[in-house]
């Protein structure tokens, strides 16, 4: 019996630590990589730093540019299907929190990629 009671303490204790910054990062990131694979531009945009302030005309190019890339991968690659976090790592010296992420394409080929992420007022966001 008093094994349970230390066993159920511990399990609150542990519970009760929110995630941490990797984990944050990773969830944020995997996020705005799902709205690019479903089309969804303007909300991959939106976790870019600084984004808000874009100058209309550069946004359509942005905007466009995501549209061009994803036409590209659906020939290369008969689209990117799926993404899935592979780890995040913090560098000690600088604080920044590096996401890598596995784009799973149509043909079964895989890529790993590195998102840099920063914290801001408003979350996380792309570097």
């Amino acid at each position: 019996m008093r094994f349970l009671h230390c066993l159920i303490l511990l399990l609150l204790v542990c519970s009760c630590k929110g995630p941490t910054r990797e984990e944050l990062a990773s969830l944020a990131a995997y996020g705005y990589y799902t709205h690019l694979i479903k089309g969804e531009y303007e909300h991959f945009m939106a976790g870019k730093a600084g984004a808000d302030s874009l100058p209309a005309g550069y946004r359509q190019q942005l905007l466009a540019g995501y549209k061009q890339f994803m036409a590209e991968q659906e020939a290369k690659h008969e689209g990117i299907r799926e993404v899935q976090v592979a780890r995040a790592v913090t560098d000690s010296l600088s604080d920044d929190t590096y996401v890598f992420l596995i784009m799973c394409y149509g043909d079964s080929t895989r890529e790993e990629i590195v998102v840099p992420m920063k914290e801001d007022g408003k979350g996380w966001r792309m570097r």
